[in-house]
Order: C-alpha cells, then sequence, then structure tokens
C-alpha cells in the first residue's frame, strides 16, 4: 500500500506540474491584451474576443480529450497535448495582424484542455474519501495563470512580445518527455469500451449538466478574471500592464491555493453543502464589484476581487469532488463535459463585458450578470443536490 501511496503522489506531482504549464500557455495571450490593443487599434469588443479565442477551443476541446482520456490513459494523452501546444506557442510569436492572432489564439488554446485529461488521470489512483483533497491539490495547476501574468509582461519589456510566447516551447518539450517517462496510468484504471458508450453516459445522467453549470460559474468567473483583470485594471485606475499584470496574479494565486482547501472541505462536509455557502457568498460580491464599476475604489475593488477569488476557488474544488464520486468510472468524459461548460463560462463574458463597455462605458451590467447566474446556482444546488431526488452519499452509476 506504501509502494502504491507513493506512486500516488509521483503521479500527481507530474500531473500538477504539467497542467500548471498548459494552463500557462493557455493563458499567455491576455497579459499582452491592453499593448495589441493599442498595436493595432482594437476597440473593446475586438480586444474581448481575442481574449475569448483561445478559451473556446480550450472548452470544447476538452470533451473529446476526456473521451480519449478514458480510453487510452493519461500518460499518453498528456505527452501528446503538450507536445502539439507546442506548434501555436511558436506561431504565435510570427503573427503580424489581428487575424493571425486570432487563428492562432484559437490552436493555443489546446492546452486549457489538459484539465480533462488530468482528473480522471489523478482520481483514480486515490480512493473516494481522498479524491476532493488529490484533485484540489491537482488545481493549484490553475497556478501556471498567475505564471503568465507575472512572467510575460516582464519578457516582452526586455526581450520583445514574441520571446513571451517561444521562450514556453522548450518548457513544453522538456516537461512532455519527463512526463512520458516518469508518469503512469493507475493500475486497474476502467476504460470506456467506446465513445458512444461514453456519449450515452452524459445522456443518461442529467446530473452532469447540473455539475456543468455550477463549474461554469464558479472556473468560468476564475478565467473571465483571470485574462480580464488586466485590462479593466488598466481601464479603471490606469495600472501599467506590469502592475496590472502583477495584481491579476494575487487573485489567480488566491483563487488557486483555496481551490485544495474547497476539496478537502468537499471530503469532509460534502461538496453541495459546501457549494452552497460559495453560490450565497459569489453574488453579493459581484454586486460590490459591479456597484464599484460606477466609480471605482482601488479599496473596495481589491477587497471584492480578493473575496470571488476565495469563492470561485473554493467552489472549484468542490465540483470535481462530486463529479469523480458521482461518475467513478467515466469521470474523463464527465470532466470533459463539465470542464467545457467552465471554459464556455469563460468564453463569452470577456466578449459580453468588452460589448457591455463599449455601448454603456461601465463593466457594471457584465458583473451583475455574474451575480445573477451564481445566485441561480444556490437554486439549483439547493433543489437538486441538498433536497432533491439525488442522494448526495450516493455514485448515480
Amino acid at each position: 500500500m506504501e509502494v502504491e501511496g507513493s506512486k500516488a503522489r509521483v503521479n500527481l506531482s507530474l500531473a500538477t506540474v504539467a497542467f500548471a504549464l498548459s494552463f500557462a500557455v493557455w493563458s499567455l495571450l491576455s497579459p499582452l491584451a491592453p499593448q495589441f490593443q493599442k498595436q493595432y487599434g482594437l476597440s473593446d469588443t475586438q480586444t474581448g474576443v481575442l481574449l475569448a479565442v483561445p478559451i473556446l477551443l480550450g472548452s470544447l476541446a476538452r470533451i473529446p480529450m476526456g473521451i480519449v482520456t478514458d480510453r487510452l490513459g493519461g500518460r499518453i494523452t498528456f505527452t501528446a497535448l503538450m507536445l502539439f501546444s507546442i506548434i501555436p506557442v511558436v506561431a504565435m510569436g510570427f503573427v503580424n495582424s489581428y487575424g493571425m492572432m486570432l487563428f492562432w489564439g484559437f490552436w493555443l488554446g489546446i492546452a486549457g484542455s489538459s484539465f480533462a485529461v488530468g482528473v480522471p488521470f489523478v482520481s483514480r489512483w486515490f480512493p473516494a474519501g481522498k479524491q476532493g483533497t488529490a484533485l484540489g491539490i491537482y488545481g493549484i495547476g490553475n497556478i501556471g495563470t498567475a505564471l503568465a501574468a507575472y512572467s510575460v509582461p516582464w519578457i516582452a519589456a526586455s526581450f520583445g512580445w514574441p520571446y513571451a510566447f517561444w521562450i514556453f516551447a522548450p518548457v513544453l518539450l522538456v516537461v512532455a518527455l519527463l512526463f512520458w517517462i516518469m508518469a503512469e496510468d493507475a493500475p486497474g484504471a476502467v476504460r470506456s469500451s467506446s465513445i458512444s458508450q461514453s456519449l450515452e453516459v452524459v445522456r443518461r445522467q442529467r446530473l452532469s449538466w447540473v455539475f456543468g453549470l455550477f463549474y461554469f460559474v464558479t472556473f468560468g468567473g476564475f478565467v473571465v478574471f483571470s485574462v480580464f483583470l488586466p485590462k479593466l485594471l488598466v481601464d479603471w485606475f490606469g495600472f501599467s500592464k506590469v502592475d496590472a499584470g502583477f495584481r491579476t496574479a494575487g487573485f489567480v494565486v488566491l483563487a488557486t491555493m483555496v481551490r485544495p482547501l474547497g476539496g478537502y472541505l468537499a471530503d469532509r462536509i460534502g461538496g453541495a453543502r459546501l457549494l452552497s455557502w460559495v453560490f450565497a457568498a459569489a453574488p453579493i460580491l459581484a454586486l460590490v464589484l459591479a456597484y464599484e464599476a460606477l466609480a471605482p475604489d482601488i479599496v473596495g475593488v481589491t477587497v471584492a476581487c480578493l473575496g470571488l477569488a476565495a469563492a470561485l476557488g473554493t467552489g472549484n474544488g468542490a465540483v470535481f469532488k462530486l463529479v469523480a464520486q458521482y461518475f467513478p468510472s467515466n469521470t474523463g468524459i464527465v470532466t470533459g463535459v463539465v470542464g467545457a461548460a467552465g471554459g464556455i463560462g469563460g468564453f463569452f463574458p470577456p466578449m459580453v463585458m468588452g460589448a457591455v463597455r463599449d455601448l454603456t462605458g461601465s463593466y457594471a451590467i457584465g458583473l451583475m450578470l455574474l451575480a445573477l447566474f451564481a445566485a441561480f446556482c444556490l437554486v439549483m444546488d439547493y433543489l437538486v443536490l441538498l433536497r432533491g431526488p439525488v442522494p448526495a452519499d450516493r455514485a448515480s452509476e
């Protein structure tokens, strides 16, 4: 048992590092958005589309990546994903137009599908009572967004913005090779026999879509702030790109560091009960931020943003405790669907925020929509899980 426990910890560590690197690659455009907006004379709506494009592929690709991971295992899938990501990373350094940025930015998003690979890979190494904690630790890989926010502005200012992309190519190659050599799939991992069988689970088990709604808000909210906050801070307070990147990294670090706490608490008190607290706090904090959007004050904005970071990060940890609990044999495909919903939750809002700003001169309406969605999730959590027909202590399969 100790050998298996040691192997589980090694594979959890490898997956977390690979996930962090992939998420950094997925987030490379965000810190450079203000520079590209000025360089190409983009509107807020066009900038929002540029930020949203990588999120689109990173979201939709999670479904096939989850299916592939269920069938082939996480070792080969994660390795191939990192190797493929090298192509758009290198190409992004050569773009010279808005159209080319959209094209290669889209393919840069493939790195964001890594989450659907790591969740089934990690969860199968741990018993049910420890999966929430393990997946919370794996979720620390979200820190990759902070890595991008911290490093990219400095690299761009020191060596030129193409090197902010190119420097990640050799890192991807090294980590992919290490993962292939050192990682291994959990012994006896259940594999889906066909793609149709995997899709049938999602069609038949509607609870997977409820979890998708929850992740749409918790992870989608995290993505929105991690990619849009640098621009928001520049617009509101006139910060430099580097300063805005550092402050955004603080949001990302807090949201990431509380994710293991969310998983741990979900193991102890139940994911549904924990989510009720998350979805009660998030609407209040989002409304505070919407009020601040009318007359921004740095203290109020900081408190509201950090409060949302804590709530959303905790919620992220709780959702995938529930996924592994209810769908132990098809974690990959359900993770793909739920993860795709979360990614889509990060795809549309940047465009909405940009369009709202262009039309009204304020981000307030977009932030009020976040509050509305979070409040709806609170109602669904209560009706479906806490008092609904689905027992919170029994897997649905």
